[in-house]
């Protein structure tokens, strides 16, 4: 099947999807009783539901069919494992570069049984309730509890047709017991019995979503006695993500819900993500996701992206790959402030562009008959914001409400994670200006509430168990988070640093970046230029071919920095090749006397 970018995509054989009936569960009155739905010890006569698996995509062919030299595609092209195998223009790398989806664990537990445990811990608090749905998950299994009614009864004294009181043999008056009201159960007292529910069902941590949306039922999630790996590879090849590639090439693949139906997310739409937890709950492997996601998706001409890590260990791996707006991965503190000027620097310029061809977005831009060379779009990755607004918090936190406030238009868009959501880290601005957020296990409900206003987090379970905040729903969504493993990166990396993509790498803006950083220190960076550098020999040569130069003409000639390219320009006048700067930042170049002179 065709997927995003007009290129194949090489899907796996479709499962049969199995459908289930809901199952629904009393509770038992007298165990012993054989008209009582579960024996003594044993719940035998109920079987679990059979969730519906992901919709996959229809068979498709085993390669993709070699194109005529002659033919040079406009859209890139999906990739066999041999990286060789075109050799014009982009390619995405295939599939088979992420590991294989791991089949599903057997489970221990018997669904069926943890469902009439339920219906009768329940039952023995004066709860009436039943058990209708029972989604399994990877991490957890969610049983949907309908309430039952609480029916308020008094007795009546019988009458005979004379209105005198009806009695008994035994001479007592005869009554009958009537119903007065019947009253749904209320919602919280299903809530109050947690703690006894994970004490019946001897679980590590329980929680009750109380009511699951849009839905009349309460969910009790129970983790399940061993949780299932949900790979990369098994949500980028379910329909849902494929529909999604097609429209946005900053997909995100986040992950299998609690009924294992996978979760995905366009981060344009978002327009900003937040991601929060404490050590070790997965914000890491969740940040790798996201970029190989897009890595698979996106070529460097379509999106750049511009990491900052003052960890140095996350992010360092993703260096040389040509999606890089800058030629480096920010982990210096000194130039963190620098670089979100330069992204700021950027939007600024994305949007005089806009008011030049009269469009209000970067979409709008890239499809107007003007335009000839089209913007790609920005993803800023934050590792540690904690970091950074210790380091600086006044500048960090202007720069990046700002982006957020503003850039979205431009095709700029944020993701900022840190270990340490306190108030102090994740301001009252910043939460205001990133709607969408996640969160993974924290240590204290306290924690929770800064990230998503609302308790939670605290009763994950860690490693990639997490509550997805979107804009458009009003209580997270449970996700297990896809694993990408380091072998999975480093292959991704390597592919997109062949030998073959070097002719069409786009331009990095450290042009941008070192002018930000020079305007940040007070001035000019300070850079050493020696007149016997080899590459002011170059660019020697390089000025007697043309008639004007500019510190643009080295950047791109010689691959140096804009503040190089003037520290040069400079020695070059100092040396009488160049005359002294007029308007603009072109400069004459001397001819005749003046270059014989030197030579």
């Amino acid at each position: 099947m065709i997927g995003a970018g007009g290129f194949e995509r090489i899907q796996p054989m479709r499962s049969a999807a199995i459908e289930g009936t809901p199952v629904v569960f009393r509770p038992s009155i007298d165990p012993a009783s054989p008209t009582s739905p579960v024996g003594i010890g044993a719940a035998a006569t109920f079987a679990a539901v059979d969730i519906e698996e992901a919709t996959l995509l229809e068979d498709a062919p085993p390669a993709v069919t070699a194109m005529a030299e002659d033919e040079a595609p406009d859209e890139p092209q999906q990739l066999g494992l041999e990286l060789d195998a075109h050799k014009g223009g982009w390619a995405l790398p295939a599939l088979e570069m992420l590991n294989a989806p791991i089949p599903s664990v057997h489970r221990k537990h018997d669904n069926a049984a943890r469902a009439q445990l339920i219906v009768d811990t329940l039952a023995s608090f004066g709860v009436d309730a039943t058990v209708v749905e029972i989604n399994e998950g990877p991490t957890v299994t969610q049983f949907g509890v309908e309430p039952g009614w609480e029916v308020r009864s008094k007795d009546v004294l019988l009458k005979d047709e004379q209105g005198k009181s009806m009695l008994t043999p035994d001479g007592r008056p005869r009554s009958e017991r009537v119903e007065v009201s019947r009253t749904r159960v209320r919602v919280n007292r299903i809530t109050a019995l947690q703690n006894d529910l994970a004490l019946a069902l001897a679980a590590p941590s329980l929680r009750i979503e109380a009511p699951v949306p849009g839905r009349a039922i309460v969910g009790i999630e129970v983790p399940n006695d061993s949780a299932s790996l949900v790979g990369l590879r098994a949500v980028m090849e379910t329909r849902e993500f494929t529909e999604l590639a097609s429209k946005s090439k900053l997909a995100m693949a986040l992950g299998k819900g609690v009924s294992g139906v996978p979760v995905v997310a366009d981060l344009a739409k978002m327009p900003h993500l937040l991601i929060a937890g404490s050590t070790g709950s997965g914000k890491s492997v969740c940040m790798n996701a996201i970029i190989a996601g897009i890595m698979m998706n996106a070529t460097p001409s379509q999106v750049r992206f511009v990491m900052v890590d003052p960890k140095r260990v996350e992010l360092i791996g993703y260096s040389g790959i040509p999606h890089m707006a800058f030629s480096e991965v920010i982990v210096d503190m000194d130039k963190v402030v620098g670089a979100l000027q330069a992204v700021v620097g950027e939007m600024d310029a994305r949007y005089k562009k806009f008011a030049s061809v009269a469009v209000r977005n970067l979409e709008a831009y890239n499809k107007h008959p003007r335009v000839l060379t089209r913007l790609p779009q920005w993803v800023v990755i934050i590792d540690e914001l904690a970091d950074l607004m210790m380091a600086a918090p006044f500048e960090v936190e202007k720069l990046i409400c700002r982006l957020a406030q503003l850039a979205r238009a431009t095709g700029i868009h944020l993701i900022v994670a840190t270990q340490r959501p306190s108030v102090d880290v994740v301001t009252g601005l910043i939460k205001a200006n990133f709607p969408t957020r996640i969160a993974f296990a924290v240590t204290s409900q306290t924690d929770s509430r800064t990230i998503l206003d609302m308790g939670g987090a605290e009763k994950l379970l860690g490693r990639g168990d997490m509550l997805f905040m979107p804009t458009d729903v009003a209580k997270p969504i449970r996700i297990q988070g896809v694993y990408v493993s380091d072998a999975e990166v480093e292959r991704l990396v390597e592919f997109w640093k062949d030998e073959r993509f070097s002719e069409l790498a786009p331009e990095n803006a450290d042009d941008l970046l070192e002018a930000a950083l020079a305007e940040a220190n007070g001035g000019d960076a300070e850079i050493e230029v020696d007149f016997d550098d080899p590459v002011v020999d170059r660019a020697r040569a390089l000025t007697l071919q043309h008639q004007r130069i500019s510190p643009s003409l080295f950047q791109r000639r010689l691959k140096v920095g804009f503040v190089k390219a003037k520290k040069i320009i400079q020695i070059l006048e100092e040396e009488g090749y160049v005359g002294p700067q007029e308007e603009g930042e072109s400069r004459k170049v001397l001819q005749g006397s003046a270059i014989d002179d030197l030579a």
